[in-house]
């Protein structure tokens, strides 16, 4: 319903009857009442189900018991049951047979026969096979253990003496067996006269005098070296012909005829005699060489040129597992072996200056003068080990190499070197 004014219905409609003469109009209150349908409020069933009553309380006249709970119990129509676990069964281990059951020869003699028939079971190889009779241990080496040995018809054998277990136990460390490829043994120093390539072929020697594989000396001094003038010369072939001919070599035969081998069967690989020549033996020659070498080899020792900033030299320690610095016994010698050593720490070698050995030549001049104990305590505080290479006339006069022909105290110095050599080579080849 609407209603407007009776102020506002008589300003809007005038009644011309009652205007007076003047004109002046006159108002009357006139009232309209307009009825409209009322339309209710429904509330839709979402809402009506989720409307709270509005029914007013007061606090006070809530319960004292506080608020109550109520609990509520779900029941799905769908109840997933797991599974029980299956009991294992444990498996019935069978009672052993008794004692009259088990077939035996305990208490037995041999053949005596069995008072119960046996089976097929009883027809082992341990009953039946004759075991092999046991070697006799081999006569001992020493005088008085050779005696003692020969005296009681070989029943006593007590043994080798002293010195030959220890030179047995030397061969051992020297033969020691490699797998994965060729061991590189790299022997070198900063000074010439040193007696380099002497050491070399000395140890080169006695590591193929005990080894059952092959061992080479490749000579990779570019300014002429002397390794081949050590060994009975059986070719002319050089470092040369082996780069030139690399592709066509495909078995040991055709590289033993580029080699000459000594009577230790060391096997020495010689440079070029003609200086001009050499020069032109570089890194990627020695890499030639070396691969050749690898694929019939199992240690190659490379007799490095004086010095140790040619392009032979880097290729050199590339490939090296271990490193032979040799010092003379005086002290411009011994101090320019050092300083190898630092050189070699300062440009990226510290692990073989760590696993290196010198050797002390002694056979130098001056050495008698000198106190190779200082030497040897100075080294020793910055390599691996150190070995004295003792004068020997065989070696003085700079000619061929005779093994044989070397004093017993050499040749012990020369497998002592090797066997520390090779101590510090990897039994295996890290890939």
């Amino acid at each position: 319903m609407a209603t407007t004014s009776k102020k506002d219905a008589a300003a809007s409609i005038p009644d011309p009857a009652s205007a007076p003469a003047d004109g002046l109009a006159l108002t009357e209150d006139v009232t309209f009442t307009v009825s409209l349908p009322v339309v209710p409020h429904e509330a839709p069933e979402d809402e009506a189900a989720v409307a709270i009553d509005e029914v007013a309380i007061t606090p006070v006249l809530l319960p004292d018991g506080g608020p109550a709970t109520t609990t509520i119990t779900l029941v799905a129509d769908e109840v997933v049951v797991i599974p029980e676990e299956p009991v294992e069964e444990v498996p019935v281990i069978p009672a052993l047979p008794e004692p009259d059951q088990v077939y035996t020869r305990r208490g037995r003699q041999r053949g005596q026969v069995s008072a119960t028939p046996e089976p097929a079971a009883m027809l082992t190889a341990e009953r039946l096979v004759q075991p092999p009779k046991r070697g006799r241990k081999p006569a001992p080496e020493g005088i008085l253990q050779s005696l003692l040995y020969r005296a009681t018809f070989g029943l006593v054998n007590v043994g080798d003496s002293l010195a030959a277990r220890q030179r047995k136990a030397l061969d051992a460390r020297i033969g020691k067996h490699f797998e994965g490829g060729t061991r590189f043994v790299a022997v070198l120093t900063r000074k010439g006269g040193v007696g380099k390539t002497t050491i070399s072929t000395l140890l080169g020697m006695a590591m193929a005098d005990v080894r059952e594989d092959r061992v080479i000396a490749i000579d990779a001094n570019p300014d002429r070296g002397t390794l081949a003038e050590r060994v009975a010369k059986q070719t002319r072939a050089t470092v040369r012909d082996v780069v030139t001919r690399a592709p066509s070599i495909q078995a040991f035969s055709e590289f033993q005829t580029l080699i000459s081998r000594d009577q230790t069967r060391l096997d020495v690989l010689a440079s070029d005699s003609d200086p001009l020549v050499s020069e032109a033996f570089d890194e990627n020659g020695y890499n030639v060489v070396a691969d050749v070498a690898e694929r019939f080899y199992s240690v190659a020792i490379t007799d490095c040129g004086t010095g140790i900033v040619h392009s032979v030299m880097r290729a050199t320690l590339q490939r090296a597992d271990s490193i032979v610095v040799v010092s003379g016994g005086s002290v411009d010698e011994a101090r320019l072996a050092s300083e190898t050593l630092t050189w070699l720490e300062s440009n990226g070698y510290a692990d073989l200056v760590e696993n290196a050995v010198v050797a002390l030549n002694t056979a130098t001049q001056g050495t008698n003068l000198v106190k190779l104990e200082e030497i040897e305590a100075h080294f020793q505080s910055r390599v691996r080990d150190i070995v004295r290479i003792p004068y020997d006339p065989s070696l003085a006069t700079g000619s061929l190499i005779r093994y044989a022909d070397l004093k017993p105290i050499t040749r012990d110095a020369a497998r002592e070197l090797a066997a520390l050599v090779v101590d510090g080579l990897p039994e295996q080849r890290v890939i």
